[in-house]
């Protein structure tokens, strides 16, 4: 059985307004700012970053959106926000042996021993993990995506306040598949791993779906704290100050050994890395200890945005990653 790739929860309203320009907006309120971008991927050989912009918050949520609705005619367009690490869960499930139109319903009762919060105040999505259809004693495997009914409404309220009409809410795993599916060479999956203050976000995709995902707990605090052994240098000299280098190299590998024992058939062609603050020091000490290139991530190389100065920054290209990720998302109207 094979379900659409949904890949985002849709949020609870559908605000009316005209559909006349292209691609998908991403808005991201955050306590300081609200980030803005959009991306145009239809009818392009490589998707188009067409803004990326950032507001200081002045006032409430909603005040600052009613601005930008005006400033920007944001009725105008497809919007999408992004949840934050934290308010949901993405947990495998068995795909249930049900009609389409019974799935989510389905899977919302397989999940309800899963969550710490009752069934009936959740949001439920599900995604199909391809190549997990197996024999009739192995079912196919679903990612289900699960938040509080609360945490839907509180996200969506400014927006609906405001009369912007997002249409969805995206989450950080599928924004940054979004991404990787344009680093794949022809018949090869990628493993993309962002890093930011909350952690690592770890990828698997091939083909443009995703397989596998996997948070680590380590920080670009920590990495900025700790030095990096040059590679073919003495490790034991340097092993207390790096650790979290160590670290992140072993939860690497682990995650690899485990992507391919469950996927041996999709051959990964490379890791990649965002470009953090000492990258190019981090890429050749992973790439010391991993079986795999490592590549520094070069947005550039996969989309245009030439007239966009900041985002040559590749500060700003982390901060907004999951944004941009969000606005690639492919879906009819």
């Amino acid at each position: 059985m094979k379900l659409p790739s949904l890949a985002a929860l849709k949020s609870l309203k559908f605000p009316g307004g005209a559909r006349r320009a292209g691609g998908l907006m991403c808005i991201n309120l955050w306590p300081d700012r609200v980030d803005v971008l959009h991306a145009v991927t239809a009818g392009n050989a490589r998707p188009e970053i067409l803004r990326c912009d950032y507001y200081r918050r002045v006032g409430g949520e909603a005040a600052v959106l009613r601005r930008l609705r005006r400033e920007l005619k944001l009725e105008q367009y497809r919007c999408a926000t992004l949840l934050r690490r934290g308010d949901y869960q993405i947990v495998p499930v068995e795909a249930p042996n049900v009609l389409p139109a019974e799935m989510k319903n389905a899977v919302r009762w397989r999940v309800r021993d899963m969550i710490d919060f009752p069934v009936e105040e959740a949001t439920v999505d599900a995604v199909a993990i391809p190549g997990t259809e197996g024999p009739a004693d192995r079912p196919a495997q679903l990612f289900a995506v699960v938040a509080r009914n609360s945490i839907i409404t509180s996200a969506i309220k400014p927006f609906n306040d405001a009369d912007i009409p997002v249409e969805i809410i995206d989450v950080p795993e599928f924004a940054q598949r979004n991404i990787a599916r344009w680093l794949e060479p022809e018949g090869r999956g990628v493993a993309l791993l962002s890093l930011d203050e909350g952690g690592g976000l770890l990828t698997f995709t091939s083909g443009g779906e995703l397989y596998q995902h996997r948070r680590i707990d380590v920080t670009l605090s920590s990495l900025r704290g700790a030095r990096a052994v040059e590679p073919g240098a003495s490790e034991e000299l340097h092993l207390e100050e790096e650790s979290p280098h160590e670290r992140l190299a072993l939860e690497l590998q682990r995650s690899l050994d485990h992507f391919d024992r469950q996927f041996p058939r999709i051959a990964l062609a490379k890791l990649v890395i965002t470009p953090v603050a000492g990258a190019e020091k981090l890429r050749a000490y992973l790439a010391e200890r991993i079986d795999l290139p490592v590549e520094l991530l070069d947005l550039l190389g996969v989309l245009d945005f030439h007239d966009i100065v900041e985002l040559h920054d590749p500060a700003r290209q982390v901060q907004c990653l999951h944004a941009i990720g969000a606005a690639l998302r492919e879906e009819a109207p």
